[in-house]
């Protein structure tokens, strides 16, 4: 029923549409077998879940009894995305050294949130960040700001994630590009609109393991060709990409400094003001869970970046030499998949084309629910109803959002077909660090913030970050055609973050009515309950 819009989509797309798509490639097998066996396997771990989910902390938290392990390896696989597995190994491919700036980016976030919020959030929020934003601040302004930030970063991080699943479709069953997008947008509203977070939870944990597993043996079959010498490797990449020695140094990806700094902003903020990341700590039952969460998550996901940063390297070398680059997509976002081919054949190559199917679709469902949950708790439940509303309608609600949400990312995953996708999820890291992010930690550890400083400067990185998105060479250049962009940064945190901050903290400080002294009250009872656990089932609905 829910997923009838994206069936009638893949039916109606115009076939003259395929004309444009990428060479297909010849059917494999073993791909299809383990493509089925996942997906037969997970919508079993759907209607599993979905006889478990009885009420909406079901439906959103998976009921918050998870475990450490549990909770680490949900988070794992919420992350570690398509943007990380194909996109950054594709960059190293493509430009060397400088595709490290992303591996390190993305994972240097974990900390943050490790020392900053895991504990804070678990204790004083419910079901989603805005839970905990609203906590002292005016819930409406706030929790519509947080919906409406949810919803654009959702949206351009699900752009990625659909390329990488139009490329990764097109090479197991070789068909077009656009039915591929379709295929996962069906399976993924399944996911969240039948099992909500407990089915997303167990295909996140399933798709961790086989995602680990993958590219640990991967980069194992690769160091084989080199007698596991990194030197060499090394070496032999050199010689073997056409830019010679430049790969192995900066300048090559980004070439000036403020982009460099504009992008890690971007990426070690951005990770800890992700909405589909936020929201995993409240499946836990307490802080001290939460904690360990992350600890078990920064483990697994540090590990898996060092091995894309061996797989894009040895690709260099091995799929060159094996297919030729022509082969390859535009962005370079099937290196790792090529590799997989040319070090274990076409069984191998299934093998990892799967896990990959597997990435994406853990990925969009978290994604897809996190944006779901925005539109039915945050707008619908809290600032349409105030509150007032019965469970089943509200989950019914998120079910909508979520078919709704899956038909826009086919629809952006058509569009952004030639996107380098890890460029795609920065962008997307540039909102959230513009937005969520101010707001968050200065809720958290500001007493002077106000709802007034929190919604206008949280305003302003929103609307700075996406308009310097759309001005950028990216859609200004190559979405929307032009010869030049207005704006001459690829990425726009530097500019747009500081903006946030700023903003958020001359409106607070100007900010005298009386408002806006309870709420610097409300911060210590806040900082308590913070500390001891207490106020997320006070948490208002």
């Amino acid at each position: 029923m829910y997923f009838g819009f994206l069936v009638l989509f893949a039916l109606l797309y115009p076939t003259s549409a395929f004309a444009s798509s990428i060479e297909t490639f010849p059917t494999n097998i073993t791909a299809i077998v383990m493509f089925v066996i996942f997906v037969f396997t997970t919508l079993m771990l759907t209607y599993w879940a979905a006889r478990r989910t009885k009420s909406a902390k079901d439906f959103y938290a998976a009921g918050g009894n998870l475990s450490a392990v549990q909770n680490g390896l949900a988070i794992s696989g919420n992350y570690m995305s398509a943007a990380s597995f194909l996109g950054i190994s594709g960059l190293v491919f493509t430009s060397g050294y400088d595709g490290l700036i992303y591996s390190i980016g993305f994972f240097a976030g974990w900390p943050l949130i490790l020392f900053l919020f895991a504990e804070r959030l678990r204790n004083l929020g419910k079901y989603s960040f805005a839970d905990v934003v609203s906590y002292r601040l005016s819930p409406i302004p706030m929790r519509t700001l947080s919906a409406v930030g949810t919803l654009a970063i959702v949206l351009l991080y699900m752009i990625a994630q659909m390329v990488g699943a139009g490329e990764l479709i097109r090479i197991l069953f070789g068909i077009p590009y656009e039915y591929s997008v379709v295929l996962v947008g069906v399976l993924v509203v399944l996911y969240v609109s039948y099992g909500g977070m407990f089915a997303t939870t167990w295909v996140q944990i399933v798709k961790a393991v086989l995602l680990l597993a993958g590219t640990t043996l991967l980069a194992f079959l690769a160091m084989t060709h080199f007698d596991f010498n990194l030197e060499t490797m090394f070496k032999e990449a050199v010689v073997s990409h056409e830019k010679g020695t430049a790969i192995m140094s900066s300048g090559g990806l980004i070439t000036d400094p403020i982009s460099a700094i504009s992008l890690g902003i971007a990426l070690i903020f951005g990770t800890a003001g992700l909405p589909h990341v936020l929201m995993r700590f409240f499946t836990v039952s307490d802080a001290k869970t939460a904690r360990k969460s992350v600890f078990y998550a920064t483990g697994f996901i540090g590990y898996f970046y060092i091995l894309t940063f061996i797989i894009g390297f040895a690709a260099i070398v091995l799929v060159n030499s094996e297919t030729g680059v022509q082969m390859l997509s535009e962005g370079g976002n099937t290196a790792a998949i090529h590799m997989a081919r040319a070090v274990g054949g076409d069984v191998f190559l299934g093998f990892i084309s799967a896990v990959a199917f597997a990435t994406i679709v853990a990925v969009v469902s978290g994604l897809t629910l996190a944006g779901a949950t925005a539109v039915s708790h945050d707008l619908y439940a809290c600032v349409i109803r105030k509150g007032v509303i019965k469970e089943y309608k509200e989950i019914q609600i998120s079910k909508i959002a979520a078919v709704i949400i899956g038909l826009i990312a086919v629809l952006f995953g058509i569009l952004f077909e030639k996107q380098n996708i890890a460029f795609m999820v920065g962008l997307a890291f540039a909102i959230a660090a513009s937005v969520n992010f101010p707001v968050l930690v200065l809720s958290l550890y500001w007493k002077g913030l106000t709802s007034r400083g929190a919604f206008y400067g949280g305003l302003i990185g929103l609307v700075s970050s996406l308009t310097l998105v759309v001005l950028g060479s990216t859609i200004w250049v190559d979405i929307l055609g032009n010869e030049t962009p207005i704006f001459p940064y690829k990425y726009p945190a530097l500019f747009s973050v500081t903006a946030a901050f700023v903003s958020i903290y001359l409106f607070s400080i100007t900010d005298k009515s009386k408002e806006s002294e309870k709420e610097k009250i409300k911060f210590d009872v806040q900082n308590v309950h913070a500390q001891i656990g207490i106020g997320a089932v006070e948490t208002d609905a």
